[in-house]
Order: structure tokens, then C-alpha cells, then sequence
């Protein structure tokens, strides 16, 4: 009963006690600056700050193939794959981490049979001869109490960094949606692209035309003719380099499907319409991001599993208390004295008394270590917050090329329009011809370009913001254990 007793108040003190620094979550910016009510870019430009929906942002498109590709991505990206069997790996070394908590025991046990020569057996020892039989069971036990709670600070790491590879995934999901997203986007920016080149190739072969037959009836010179050619060869020079754009992009989504290259060249068809952004796009504040960006959230976990281990090297400094035990039980045929029983339980202690200057140093490369991870969450922080801003205003100087692009566009129509009635009634040349289809050419070509950028730069904004994931998700995903 008194080592019971001994027992219970060693493992209640034991759990009481834990040496170096308590972690405290840290302040966003630097010098405990506050954070803005809202953003600067957003202020400046009427972006809505209110509160935006990023778990599923993609829905704003209304593109049913882009959701489709979006859900096939999660379910078979490998990156996303290797991410989620990182996560296992974490968790499983929080199971490690408890385990060195638990008492050590060791059971085992022989049976030996044997018959020992008459030659060495005294005569008055009757049935000395007989065949012996010894069994021998034994079960030894050692446990080291966390009086300074060097196992525990060991566990609070354990599970910070497991904590932190969860948005480690996180991150790498949100990366993942965006980056299929602005695949997709390319893919159907280059067909469109594709499609005004076609157009206007189309376009300049019936110029081309029109100049021969105006030839032939001396109505015109060669130079008209040969400057025909020349820039219907120019247009059609552009199609195969957009040609090996639009492939590229398709086998690099195949790639973020974990499929074959060139597998989805059918299935998304040789046309296709770019999405179209919302009208009205909400970011909300800069307060949400610090919530919803999984690297934050992860270099904040990262500080705290490495604070944690401040109190593991601390702990050294102190004295480790152990209790060790055993106990046997032995049979045999031999005698009344073969048969019997033994235990004992050993308390003790270990301290490292000449060995404090390494120990010590080994406490300051931790607090150096945590110094380090503070500062690359701070450091997270302002990128993060530099990342929303930027892709804010990319996104709005962007439409304002776009909108610019699309008037030029129309000037450009009824420019070829003109200067085509123009050249058939003698009153221009064929050169003002050449110089509007090529500036037809050049604004559509750009415009598909430019709707296409303005998609992804608004994808590139939901990213920055942290989108692709419930904050109020509590599940998490399991690897499975098949290689």
C-alpha cells in the first residue's frame, strides 16, 4: 500500500509540472502592429469587402466541365495524394510521442529438460537421475516519470506539428484548385485565340482572292497581291505556336488529373468559351485571411511545436526519476525449493551534474530555432497580405485592359468594314486594307488573351485568399494503406 501510495503521488506530480516557456500565439504583424479594418486595394478600386464564400469559389463561373475537373482533381491529384500520407506520418508520430510516456515491460519466460550424469549425482541423492523439468516466467518493468514534463512538452510538439501538416494539406489543396483552375482557363483562352486566328485567316483569303481577280482585270497591281500574301502568311504563321500553347496546357492538366497526357484533348473539344467572372467579386477583410490561409496557419502550428521543445531541452537540466520492478515465477521437479516466486520495484534517479554547459546550449539553439519560426510566421503574414493586394489590383487593371481591348476590338470591325467598301469603289489603297485586318487581328488576339488573364487573375485573388476549404471543416483525410 505504500508504494501504491508512492505511485499515485509520483504520477500526480508528474503531470503538474512542466519546465519552459507556456506558448502564446503571437501577434500577425510585426511589433504588434494592427491589422487594417480593411483592404487598401479594395478601398481604392470598390471591390465588395464583404464576407466572400471561398470554400467552393469556383461556383461564380457557372462552368460545369471546370467544377467537374475541380472534383476529379481532389480525388486523384498525386501531389495532394503524397500530402495526405505526410498527414498519416505526422499523426503517427504523436502516437510515438505518447508512447514515451507509458512504462516499458517486458514478459518472458524458458522451460528447460534435462538429466544430469550419474557420474556427478552424490549416491545418497535418490532420483537425482530422474529427467529434470525448470520453467521460468518473468516480467520486468520500467517506467521514467515526466516530473519536469520533458514527455509532455514532447507531446505538445508532436501534436503542434501534426496540427501544422493538416494545413500543410490544406495548402496544397488550395494550390492544386488553382492551379487546375488556371490550366483550364489557358486551355479555353488558347482555343479562343485559336478560333479568331482561323477567322481571320478566313477573312484575308477572301482579301487575297479579291486582289488576284483585280488583277487579272488589270484593276490593280502585283504589289497588292503579293502584300495579300504576305499577311495572310503572317496570320496563319501564329496558329501552330498557339497550336503547341493549347496542347501544353491540356497535357498539363492531364498531369494535375493524374492522367495520361493527351487523354483530355477529346474530351474538352478544339472550342471552347473562357469563363465568366462575376460582376461583383467580395474579399472580404484582412482579419479573414489570417483565419483562411493554410500557410499561415501552419507556420503559426510551427512556432508552437518548436516552442515545445524549449521545455524538452530544458528538461535535461533536472533530475530524471525511474521505477523499475520484476517479477518471476519458477517451477521445477527437482526438490520442494524449485518452486517459488520473487519481485522487487526499484525507485531511482539520474542526473547529469557535469554535462549542464551542453545541455544549456542545447536549450539556446531551441530558443534560436523558435526565434527563427517566429519570424518566418511574421514573415508568413505580410506575404500573404502582399499576395491579396497585388492580385487585387492585377485583377482590376486587367478588366480595365479588357474593357479598353473590347472597344478596340469594335473599332477595329468597323474599321475593316469600311476601308473594304472603300477599296472596291477605288477611293483607298489596298495598304489601309492590310494595316485594318491586321489591327483586327492584333485586338482580337489580345482581347482573348487579356479575358482569359482577367479569369485568372481572379483565380490567382481566391488563392491568395486562402480559398478552396472550409474553416469550419473539423474532418480530415486518411491515407489509405495501400502503396
Amino acid at each position: 500500500m505504500r508504494t501504491l501510495r508512492f505511485l499515485l503521488v509520483a504520477l500526480v506530480f508528474a503531470c503538474s509540472c512542466k519546465v519552459g516557456p507556456d506558448y502564446e500565439k503571437p501577434a500577425p504583424l510585426p511589433n504588434e502592429q494592427p491589422l487594417a479594418d480593411q483592404w487598401h486595394t479594395a478601398a481604392m478600386m470598390g471591390l465588395d469587402s464583404g464576407e466572400s464564400d471561398l470554400q467552393t469559389w469556383w461556383t461564380v463561373f457557372n462552368d460545369r466541365k471546370l467544377e467537374e475537373l475541380l472534383q476529379r482533381a481532389q480525388l486523384e491529384n498525386l501531389n495532394l495524394q503524397q500530402a495526405i500520407a505526410r498527414l498519416s506520418e505526422a499523426r503517427a508520430f504523436v502516437g510515438v510521442a505518447r508512447g514515451e510516456r507509458m512504462p516499458v515491460v517486458d514478459a518472458g519466460g524458458d522451460v528447460n529438460w534435462g538429466q544430469q550424469s550419474e557420474a556427478t549425482i552424490p549416491i545418497d541423492l535418490p532420483g537425482a537421475t530422474d529427467a529434470t523439468a525448470l520453467l521460468s516466467l518473468g516480467v520486468d518493468a520500467a517506467w521514467e516519470m515526466d516530473i519536469f514534463g520533458k514527455f509532455a512538452r514532447g507531446i505538445e510538439s508532436a501534436e503542434a506539428g501534426y496540427e501544422a501538416s493538416i494545413e500543410d494539406y490544406r495548402d496544397v489543396l488550395v494550390s492544386l484548385l488553382a492551379e487546375v483552375a488556371l490550366s483550364y482557363v489557358d486551355v479555353r483562352a488558347f482555343q479562343q485565340r485559336i478560333e479568331f486566328a482561323s477567322s481571320n485567316v478566313d477573312s484575308q483569303r477572301e482579301s487575297l482572292q479579291l486582289t488576284r481577280d483585280r488583277f487579272d482585270a488589270g484593276l490593280t497591281s502585283a504589289l497588292d497581291v503579293a502584300q495579300a500574301e504576305s499577311n495572310l502568311g503572317d496570320t496563319e504563321s501564329t496558329i501552330p505556336r498557339l497550336e503547341q500553347n493549347l496542347n501544353f496546357a491540356l497535357n498539363r492538366l492531364a498531369v494535375l488529373l493524374a492522367v495520361t497526357p493527351g487523354t483530355l484533348h477529346e474530351e474538352l473539344g478544339l472550342e471552347g468559351n473562357v469563363p465568366t467572372p462575376p460582376p461583383t467579386v467580395a474579399v472580404g477583410i484582412p482579419a479573414n485571411v489570417m483565419r483562411q490561409r493554410p500557410d499561415i496557419r501552419a507556420a503559426e502550428r510551427a512556432l508552437a511545436s518548436q516552442n515545445a521543445l524549449i521545455g524538452v531541452a530544458t528538461a535535461d537540466l533536472y533530475p530524471s526519476f525511474s521505477l523499475r520492478g520484476f517479477f518471476t515465477f519458477n517451477w521445477g521437479n527437482i526438490g520442494p525449493t524449485s518452486t517459488g516466486t520473487a519481485w522487487s520495484i526499484i525507485p531511482g534517479f539520474n542526473w547529469n551534474l557535469f554535462d549542464r554547459g551542453r545541455i544549456q546550449s542545447r536549450v539556446r539553439v531551441e530558443e534560436a530555432r523558435t526565434r527563427q519560426a517566429f519570424l518566418a510566421y511574421e514573415q508568413a503574414v505580410l506575404i500573404a497580405l502582399e499576395d491579396v493586394e497585388n492580385s487585387m489590383i492585377a485583377y482590376f487593371k486587367e478588366q480595365e485592359r479588357r474593357d479598353r481591348l473590347t472597344e478596340a476590338v469594335d473599332a477595329a470591325q468597323r474599321s475593316v468594314d469600311l476601308v473594304r467598301t472603300q477599296y472596291l469603289a477605288g477611293l483607298t489603297n489596298f495598304q489601309n486594307v492590310l494595316d485594318s485586318q491586321r489591327s483586327l487581328f492584333r485586338f482580337q488576339d489580345q482581347l482573348a488573351e487579356s479575358e482569359g488573364l482577367t479569369v485568372q487573375n481572379l483565380i490567382v485573388l481566391y488563392r491568395s485568399l486562402g480559398g478552396g476549404w472550409d474553416v469550419e471543416a473539423e474532418a480530415v483525410p486518411v491515407a489509405s494503406n495501400n502503396p
